[in-house]
Parts: C-alpha cells; structure tokens; sequence
C-alpha cells in the first residue's frame, strides 16, 4: 500500500465516510494534504495543487502568510486562551466596529454557524417573535435553522420549508419562512402577511454565486423597514471578500445584524455578531434573570490566537490597492472560464463575483436557487474533478480567489480550465 492510499485508509477507519465533513473528491482522487504554503497545497505524496478552496474561504492571504504566522507566534509566547478580555480580541472588535457599517457592538464565537444561530435569537429577543425568514439555497451554517431549503432537489411551495437533515425536530421548520432569493415582490408579499410574527430576514446579500438583482437588497432593506422586522446579512463570505466593509460596503445596503467569519479569524475558529448596542444590549449579563437576556458564551469565544490571526490579516487587506487588485484577478479567472466554455461550445453559465465564482452547466440564467436545479450535476462532478487531475483544488460549487496567486498562477489556472472543460466536452 502506498503511503497516500495508507492515509486514506486510516481516514476511513476513524472518519464517518472518511471525510471531515461533506466535501469529497470521488473515488481515486482523494488526498491528504501534508502543507500549505502561498497558493499551494502538497500531499503526502509531495504532489503540489493550486488552492481555489482555501479552506472553505478563510484564507485570503493565502496560506501561512509570514504577517500572519510572525503575530500568531508573539501571541503564543503569551498564552494560548484565557475565556477573559484581553488586548488582541478588544482590538478586533473596535476594528470591526470601525469597517462594519452596521456594527457599534460584537459578541465573537468560535464559527460562522454559532454566529448566525445567535443572530437569530437575539432578533427573536429584541422583537419578541418567534419566526424567521431566510432565502431557498441559502447557507447559514448546519445548525437546526439553518439547514432549511439549502439543497433539496424537490422545492415545496413558497413559504414552506424542507429539511436538509435528519434529527432537525418538527417544530422547528413551524418557525422557518422560505422565499425565493431575488424575487422581491414574493418576498415583499410574505413579509406583508407575516411580518406580525417574523423576528428577522436572514439573507446571503450574495447568495452562494448568485448576485443580487438591481435593487433587490435596497428592496428588502426597505420592506423590513416599513414593517419593524430586523434585517440580517450572513457576511461569513462576503465580509472583507468583497470589500473592506463587506457586502454592505460592496452594494451599499446597511441590515440591522450582521454575521461575520473566515477571513476575520485568519485560518482560526473565529466568528462574529455584529451590530447596534440597542439589539445587541441583550447580551449583556447584566440582564441576566430578565425576559430580555440572551445567553451566549463559549470556551474559545474571543480567543487571543484566532484574534490575533485576525488582527495581522485585516492589517494585511487594509493596504492601499489591496481590493483592486484581487477584482482584476478574479475578474481575469471568472471571464476567461467563460470563455473557455464557449470555446468548448458548451451551454454553461459563469456566475459570481471577481473574489468567489464558479460555472453551472446549464442555459439559464443563474438568478436564484431553482436555476441553479436545472444545471447538469454530472458536468460539474466532472469539471472539479478534472482540475483535480491537473492540480487545481476548487470547492464542490465555488471557486475562491486567493491575494496570493501570481500571474503565473493566473495562466496555470486558465490552462487547467480550458483542458478541464475540453474533457467535459468530449
């Protein structure tokens, strides 16, 4: 046995279908990876990839970054957690408070799912109602609430939800309403009729790679607003991808919550709820014992590594040109996969924006979740496992840009594209 097939196989003996989670290559492609440096992966065959997953998103800088691996090292010098305030995570959060248009106040937690789960129940407290409203394909995270209508393949009527999961009690999809992500009228219409009983609209502001119609968040922004009921952005990708202050700096649409994660933790377990002191005063302990208090705490909460990983990685995407730059790369890569496609004449859409983006084989335009159902699984399956082949590694359905690749990188990336999509053609 070689020693990457002997990984695999210790892999499968201790990990429910040898993975970490649901992100898998398929049958002969699996890999274990040994390091990470730049914009490359290598195994434990040595074998080296592009990185297009980088970590689900975290790693903008691209991975260890001597910024970033110089502050994490200080730190560790000094102490590894303390579950108590300290310097790295007061600073974060006043440079949170200072980017974030929505955000005066922030409670950290350990990951983006703890963090939208919380915005959730501290809308439920301030508005004193039980029922939410999120988008059909929309993620936020595999918590009871969030893992409804993300993935299902047969779509009730509108505003009924399906569940994701098994174990996710009944009850709860009694307090979850769906709509369809860029249709404003649905959803204005069932904000109107419910909006007695919603405490909050959850949404991606960039929903997957789906990008928001003209005027559809100013739409939603307003409609909230006219009937009381909060609006949060999940901004675990957006925030600091799309610009400095995220989504809402990007589309110029400012929510009451907001969620923040990846990138503002810099490769740590590191996640944030983010906004004004009159919502989020119901954290506050001292409330403890009244009907207002939302009780929320966590081991690694506030963590001075994850904090400091942060710190050194925001300082790193504050630099002059930064933004621009990343737009002109990704911008390269997402039109020249379009073009690839043509090329190959094959009936494909490249939707997103220039720092995360991927292709849906299909002849639809990719304007919500129920588009996206009539593209072609077989191709894409096909498509990422062909740039693994060639040593692209790609998220199952985004392809995320790191500030780390060169030119060169560009080119490579571009030829792996075109060599993949001309194995999908044939």
């Amino acid at each position: 046995m070689s020693e990457l097939s002997d990984w695999v196989a210790r892999a499968a003996r201790v990990f429910p279908g040898g993975v970490l989670g649901g992100h898998r290559h398929g049958p002969g492609l699996e890999f274990v990876v040994r390091e990470a440096r730049g914009a490359y992966l290598w195994d434990t065959t040595g074998r080296r990839y592009i990185d297009c997953l980088l970590g689900s998103g975290p790693m903008l800088l691209g991975h260890a970054h001597p910024a970033v691996v110089e502050a994490v090292r200080r730190q560790l010098d000094r102490g590894s957690t303390y579950m108590l305030l300290n310097e790295p995570v007061i600073e974060l959060a006043e440079l949170l408070a200072a980017a974030v248009p929505c955000c005066e106040q922030v409670r950290f937690t350990s990951s983006g799912s703890e963090a939208t789960f919380f915005a959730l129940r501290v809308a439920r407290a301030y508005r004193k109602r039980d029922k939410i409203l999120k988008f059909e394909g929309g993620w936020h995270g595999p918590h009871d609430y969030g893992a409804m209508s993300v993935t299902t393949r047969a779509p009730k009527a509108f505003p009924a939800p399906t569940f994701d999961s098994a174990g996710i009690p009944g009850a709860v999809g009694e307090t979850v309403l769906v709509a369809p992500y860029n249709d404003l009228a649905t959803t204005e219409a069932l904000i109107a009729a419910h909006h007695h009983e919603l405490a909050a609209v959850i949404v991606e502001p960039y929903q997957r790679v789906i990008v928001p119609a003209p005027g559809f968040l100013q739409g939603l922004r307003e409609v909230t607003r006219r009937y009381g009921v909060l609006l949060i952005f999940d901004e675990i990708v957006t925030g600091f991808r799309l610009a400095w202050g995220g989504a809402q700096e990007y589309y110029g649409v400012v929510p009451d919550l907001a969620t923040y994660g990846k990138i503002v933790g810099g490769g740590f377990p590191l996640a944030a709820v983010c906004g004004p002191r009159e919502i989020m005063r119901h954290f506050d302990p001292a409330l403890e014992g009244t009907p207002d208090y939302v009780w929320q705490t966590g081991t690694l909460n506030g963590n001075p590594i994850a904090a400091t990983a942060g710190l050194a990685t925001l300082r790193e995407l504050a630099r002059p040109g930064t933004y621009e730059r990343l737009h002109r790369m990704g911008a390269r890569l997402r039109d020249g996969l379009a073009a690839a496609a043509r090329r190959r004449g094959l009936a494909a859409q490249v939707s997103g924006e220039p720092p995360v983006f991927d292709i849906l084989f299909t002849d639809r335009p990719i304007v919500d979740y129920r588009a996206t159902l009539t593209a072609d699984p077989a191709m894409i399956r096909r498509f990422n496992q062909a740039c693994l082949r060639r040593g692209l590694v790609k998220a199952v359905n985004k392809i995320y840009v790191s500030l780390a690749l060169t030119d060169a990188d560009c080119d490579e990336i571009l030829q792996i594209f075109d060599d993949a999509l001309a194995a999908v053609a044939s």
